[in-house]
């Protein structure tokens, strides 16, 4: 089945649009422009003997090291890590007296083969790899995979870890000074997309400085923080930001809204997951199309992290059918025009996504270091090995889509 063409044209006849923020006018064919550029540069690289592989999609798991780099002052903010008596192997971070983030169990390796075997997908690494007190051994964990580069996102901003700014703050430049180091040491090889304090505008600007300057690829953002949705105004400051530094947005499955969390309880509990935090990722998606953001930061990239790409072709007739009713014209590639890439999972229908997300917008990633729906550890192998797509569009989705998304 392939996607419908509805009112196409705008890859032929540039339309214009007025940023009154900014005072210029852009063109909407920029984007379209550059990668039609950038498809030529991609394509003079496919005589390369060796594929390179970008796994946009891993993690970091948090450990009480990351809080080190914690200024004097701010020990008062430091998590602690707290396991009960009654399931040794579950383990929570408590901030401010109350559990907050995530932190998965801590689980022999037997354990984790045997929840393999029964998920019927790898989620087995080991715990100095994940979280990476051995660098040296995450890099030969990648090196066995066939994966050249990782782009590590956090795990405990899964949800709001502090309602303190200040708290926020400090506990955001500590994580970041953390994956510094890992970048450093691992010789290009380890980047990452950087936690801020959103409620702390110049803060968060400074943060995403420092970021910039050591390895990081990508701002981490919620699709809710607080009382906020992600379109938001409020925002734009920080997409200003990230564009003129050349960062993506990663907006990675999570909820930071505690109204939202408390609608739906625990997010232990399987029926309220998918609600809590993938349902919110694709929203956003749809938000982010039919709002003004991708006119007024035309160059500023999105990637929709961990939320598979099963979702894009709904996504897409929802705008067409909005977008029609309305007498708006649509592209035959809505996702390119607006810089937006989504991981998809081995499990997708790719040849279905894919005819509707297009060449340029799917990317693929291992969710290394968790154990959830979205992980597979030897993901980029099984999808290598998948034969529904050519070794062209392989290529795509495991180099130059992440490439261009993260700006690598």
């Amino acid at each position: 089945m392939r996607r419908r063409r509805v009112h196409c044209g705008q890859g032929t006849a540039a339309r214009s649009c007025t940023s009154a923020r900014r005072g210029w006018t852009a063109t909407v064919c920029f984007a379209t422009l550059a990668r039609n550029r950038q498809e030529r540069e991609d394509d003079a690289m496919t005589t390369e003997t060796k594929l390179r592989v970008i796994d946009a999609d891993a993690h970091v798991c948090e450990t009480e090291r990351t809080w080190d780099y914690l200024e004097p002052a701010e020990e008062k903010y430091r998590p602690i890590l707290y396991t009960s008596p009654s399931a040794p192997t579950k383990e929570f971070w408590v901030i401010e007296e109350r559990i907050r983030g995530l932190r998965f169990p801590t689980l022999s390796e037997q354990q984790l083969l045997t929840m393999s075997e029964t998920a019927g997908r790898r989620m087995d690494t080991p715990r100095e790899a994940r979280e990476l007190d051995d660098v040296q051994l995450r890099l030969r964990e990648m090196d066995h995979l066939g994966i050249d580069v990782q782009v590590l996102h956090n795990t405990l901003w899964i949800e709001q870890v502090s309602a303190d700014p200040d708290a926020e703050a400090a506990l955001c430049r500590s994580w970041n000074k953390w994956l510094a180091d890992i970048w450093k040491e691992a010789d290009g090889r380890l980047r990452w997309s950087c936690v801020v304090p959103s409620l702390l505008t110049d803060e968060a600007i400074e943060q995403m400085r420092f970021a910039k300057e050591n390895g990081a690829v990508a701002l981490c953002l919620r699709p809710f923080d607080g009382d906020k949705y992600l379109i938001n105004p409020y925002f734009y400051p920080l997409f200003e930001e990230a564009e003129r530094l050349d960062m993506a947005i990663a907006v990675h499955i999570a909820n930071a809204s505690p109204q939202y969390r408390q609608l739906f309880g625990s997010i232990f509990t399987n029926a309220n997951s998918f609600a809590l935090f993938r349902a919110p990722t694709m929203m956003v998606c749809h938000s982010l199309l039919n709002s003004e953001i991708p006119q007024l930061f035309p160059n500023l990239r999105w990637g929709f992290i961990e939320s598979s790409a099963s979702w894009v072709p709904w996504v897409y007739h929802e705008i067409a059918n909005r977008w029609r009713a309305g007498g708006k014209e649509m592209s035959d590639d809505p996702f390119g025009d607006a810089n937006i890439y989504v991981t998809c999972q081995t499990d997708d229908d790719l040849p279905y996504v894919r005819s509707y997300a297009g060449e340029h917008c799917l990317v693929i990633g291992t969710d290394y270091g968790h154990i959830d729906p979205s992980s597979e550890v030897d993901a980029i192998s099984v999808f290598k090995a998948d034969e529904r797509l050519d070794a062209v569009e392989k290529e795509r989705i495991l180099l130059h889509n992440p490439r261009r998304l993260y700006g690598i």
